[in-house]
């Protein structure tokens, strides 16, 4: 892997996610601002389905003496994130599937001031994610907290929904024209590369071409939470199509 320009990588990686989500720092940056608000500048985080580490960097950048614990099943991607972070004692990545029940005894500590995630559990199913938040609870000490960042739809909003959908692809097909790459074109250069062209393609033997989880609304969100032992939830950031559930134990 010497020589591999993984910033470069890290750097794609974020411009092709923002072509989705063109808010997708201001997401990052109220997520940072309540794990501060609620248990301070030095967290012991799992950064929960962790991708490229996009959530450990920006952590780390604002938070030097925090620590990390990035955990992942797709091989491409924690690529990058380990080329990314080597050298760095404040994190540590661990390759687990978060619907395997024992996913968890992968992990170094037994419990976390924080577990965060973004734009990644909807590829689970509704059942697996509820029994996914179960185990968070676990993780979770009493006062820490669990933050998620998703596509979160209300059906009960069927208007609002195709006006967002509707002007998002709007903008999306106009920087598209532009030259911008989306999810299809950044898999396929990744495929290309010397280094990942191996990992890309046990990613996609794990996964296939994309999530067919499920995107239940914010309260189905906050309901699952607080039945699985969290004391307090509620969306703390919104877009017109995602919201940042926070949960605090």
């Amino acid at each position: 892997m010497t020589g591999t320009d993984w910033a470069g990588w890290q750097q794609s990686w974020d411009r092709q996610q923002e072509w989705y989500m063109p808010d997708r720092e201001e997401r990052f940056r109220v997520m940072l601002d309540m794990v501060e608000a609620l248990v301070g500048p030095k967290p012991r985080v799992l950064d929960l389905a962790c991708g490229t580490g996009s959530i450990t960097s920006r952590l780390l950048r604002r938070f030097p003496d925090a620590t990390s614990v990035g955990v992942d099943l797709d091989p491409a991607l924690l690529a990058i994130a380990e080329g990314s972070f080597a050298g760095d004692e404040r994190v540590t990545f661990v390759t687990a599937d978060l619907k395997d029940p024992s996913w968890a005894a992968s992990l170094p500590h037994e419990t976390y001031d924080a577990v965060l995630t973004a734009t990644a559990l909807h590829w689970l199913h509704s059942g697996p994610l509820t029994a996914l938040y179960g185990q968070l609870a676990g993780l979770v000490r009493d006062g820490g907290v669990f933050m998620n960042a998703d596509h979160m739809i209300d059906e009960a909003t069927p208007r609002i929904n195709a006006a967002e959908r509707a002007q998002r692809h709007t903008r999306m097909d106009r920087e598209k024209a532009a030259g911008v790459l989306d999810w299809a074109d950044w898999w396929a250069l990744a495929a290309k590369d010397p280094v990942l062209a191996e990992p890309t393609a046990r990613r996609f033997e794990i996964y296939g071409e994309h999530a067919d989880g499920d995107t239940p609304s914010a309260a189905w969100h906050a309901d699952t939470l607080r039945a699985a032992g969290f004391g307090e939830v509620r969306p703390v950031w919104a877009s017109p199509c995602d919201t940042l559930v926070l949960a605090v134990k």
